[in-house]
């Protein structure tokens, strides 16, 4: 097996951090890597869009008057 150079030398630190040898150290991350693969994906979130509606007043195309309309006439 060929490890890519950052891998190897994230496998190196592992090895210096807690002592335990190459072998143990590889065999421990593929099992953990294996297990977390096995499992079952999460449902994907899904969210349901709702119409909030647009107040009496407000007129989305005359962003001035909405921004006067929110901040008071003494925006500017």
């Amino acid at each position: 097996m060929t490890l890519e150079e950052d891998v190897a030398a994230r496998l190196q630190a592992e090895v210096r951090r807690t002592g335990k040898p190459v072998k143990t150290v590889v065999n421990e991350a593929l099992r953990r890597g294996l297990d977390r693969a096995s499992e079952p994906s999460p449902p994907p979130f899904k969210l349901e869009a709702r119409d909030l509606g647009l107040k009496p007043g407000f007129d989305l195309d005359d962003i001035e008057g909405l921004i006067e309309r929110i901040e008071g006439s003494g925006h500017r």
